[in-house]
């Protein structure tokens, strides 16, 4: 177990050697590097807090619009199945006042 914690320590004693190398952190005053790592501190948890609070919200929405350009939506699907129906009573209902209409017309026409 101890030799877990010591390579775990070792790995982040080079990271914290690489990022100084890296940013030229080694030659800040106590002040500056206070400064610096209170900023890269505040950038990687608000990162990180959005990251857990946002994304997995995110990730269902991107989902959801791929299940929908894939699937088609199954609600819409219902409303035009329903709507199909109610279109067809309709139409039929048309059909027949629509042969009302013509014969009335024709009179209308007859008429003049």
């Amino acid at each position: 177990m101890s030799s877990y914690l010591e390579s775990f320590s070792k790995w982040i004693q080079l990271k914290i050697y690489q990022l100084e190398v890296t940013f030229s952190v080694y030659i800040f005053t106590p002040i500056e590097k206070f400064i610096f790592y209170s900023v890269l501190f505040l950038i990687f948890s608000l990162t990180f807090i959005a990251t857990v609070l946002y994304l997995p919200q995110h990730v269902q929405f991107i989902l959801s619009r791929a299940w929908f350009y894939m699937h088609g939506d199954a609600a819409e699907l219902a409303k035009a199945a329903g709507a199909h129906s109610v279109l067809a009573s309709a139409s039929s209902t048309a059909v027949a006042a629509g042969g009302k209409v013509a014969e009335a017309t024709a009179s209308v026409v007859r008429e003049l």
